[in-house]
């Protein structure tokens, strides 16, 4: 049955992984970034600068800018960063670390585009809280609810069943189990009750957790990759060269499959970064801002955080240490060749991050699937949401790798197709936005002038 699920689930999620979804995906990221000329190439160190200012107490929002990027990077710093480059890897070999970089760059205008949209069409709820997302802007932009919907179904069993949540769960037992010993249903039980103590909160306590574990657990990877780096630095080069060199060669694939290396690098690229999957306009609407193209830059920094940052150091540490056609797979590779590199501390460093990686993950999700979830429904059953996603971890920690990578990978790909018709369609009210921010930016400098 575990063989039929992952043959059936494998050939599914190639078939959506074709070459129409890679050009969409793809050719939308670089459309906007030429159509908004370069913007978010140029506006990057803006963009990080502004992460960390205090936020306007006065604008509408939930939550502070800090706290929607920490969300988003909460649902995107985890198994995509540590396990998704790991099986990128072993299927298309070092060269998919470059087509993640890729679809990272073009992703930042994707991911503004994304948060831009989500602050516009963004509106509150029963409750007083603000929802938005590619259910609204698809909705009250192209005025196609069918689409809308469509987007909102795939993203709740992309959050209950796949990318955010049973995939965490896998990778959490899976290195909990490899490193500690610690029986898989175990290791599902305990996140169970930790994340159902927190979700109950809502997006408030989602925000305030993200906003403690992300920072320390992302400094503390990056830190250790670094002295992986360091220690290893004449092998830095070398490791480069064949990232650039198999990525358009497929040498380190078996028969050369250049397009088995493309395919694997923008799928786990999209997994990590999640630049086109609609979630970064979520967690922007959520914010306290006064324009939306403020709030969308912020966004944005989480691509660049995420895969051109802490993806690079796992790409780099897993072509160092050269494991990746022994057979090993997933969390285990990593923590493997962080071990190989940093004899003695290496696996439980990366057992210990990708732990609370996969936590905060799991809570950024919990919050994307709930918004999608009251939008089809209304907000009288987020309880039932709740329980639904709070009861899928267990099993989730004990199905096959590449059963629940597949179903994750299906998922994505779904949720992406209605929301970058959406992106493409309401190009012209993004670059509007974008034109809206700059005058005023500049208003801006002429009172502090």
């Amino acid at each position: 049955m575990a063989d039929w699920l992952a043959n059936i689930s494998g050939e599914i999620s190639s078939f959506i992984w074709g070459l129409p979804l890679i050009i969409l995906l793809v050719g939308t990221g670089l459309y906007l970034t030429v159509r908004l000329a370069f913007f978010s190439f140029r506006m990057l160190p803006y963009a990080l600068r502004i992460t960390f200012k205090k936020h306007d107490q006065e604008s509408t929002g939930d939550i502070s800018h800090f706290q929607a990027l920490m969300t988003a990077l909460a649902a995107t710093v985890g198994t995509g960063n540590v396990v998704g480059v790991a099986t990128a890897v072993v299927a298309g070999g070092p060269g998919a670390v470059f087509w993640m970089w890729i679809t990272a760059l073009v992703g930042m205008a994707t991911k503004y585009s994304e948060g831009v949209l989500g602050v516009k069409y963004r509106q509150k709820n029963a409750k007083g809280e603000m929802s938005g997302g590619p259910m609204y802007y698809i909705e009250k932009g192209l005025g196609q609810k069918w689409l809308a919907m469509l987007f909102a179904v795939f993203a709740v069993f992309a959050a209950i069943f796949g990318i955010g949540n049973m995939i965490q769960a896998n990778a959490a037992s899976d290195v909990a189990n490899d490193v500690f010993n610690i029986p898989l249903w175990v290791t599902g039980l305990v996140f169970a009750v930790l994340v159902g103590l927190v979700i109950i909160g809502g997006v408030k306590s989602i925000g305030r957790t993200a906003s403690i574990i992300v920072p320390v657990m992302v400094v503390f990877y990056l830190i250790a990759g670094f002295i992986i780096i360091f220690l290893n630095i004449d092998a830095v080069p070398e490791a480069f060269g064949l990232i650039f060199r198999d990525a358009f060669t497929g040498q380190a694939v078996a028969g050369g499959a250049i397009g088995t290396v493309i395919q694997m690098g923008v799928a786990r690229g999209l997994f990590s970064n999640e630049a086109g999957l609609g979630t970064g306009g979520i967690a922007a609407a959520a914010a306290r801002t006064d324009v939306p193209a403020r709030q969308a830059l912020i966004s944005m920094t989480q691509v660049f955080i995420d895969t051109i940052i802490v993806c690079t150091v796992t790409g780099l540490t897993l072509t160092m240490a050269n494991l990746y056609a022994t057979g090993t797979e997933g969390a285990a590779l990593t923590a493997q060749s962080f071990e190989a590199l940093l004899p003695g501390y290496g696996d439980v460093i990366v057992a210990v991050t990708l732990l609370s990686f996969i936590f905060s993950t799991i809570l950024g999700w919990a919050y994307f699937g709930e918004k999608c979830f009251t939008y089809l429904v209304g907000d009288n059953l987020t309880m039932l949401y709740r329980v639904i996603f709070v009861l899928a971890i267990i099993p989730g920690a004990t199905l096959s790798l590449e059963t629940v990578w597949n179903l994750g990978d299906i998922f994505n790909g779904l949720m992406a197709i209605p929301n970058l018709i959406g992106l493409l369609f309401l190009s012209g009210v993004i670059v509007k936005e974008t034109k809206r921010f700059n005058e005023l930016r500049a208003t801006e400098k002429k009172k502090t002038a």
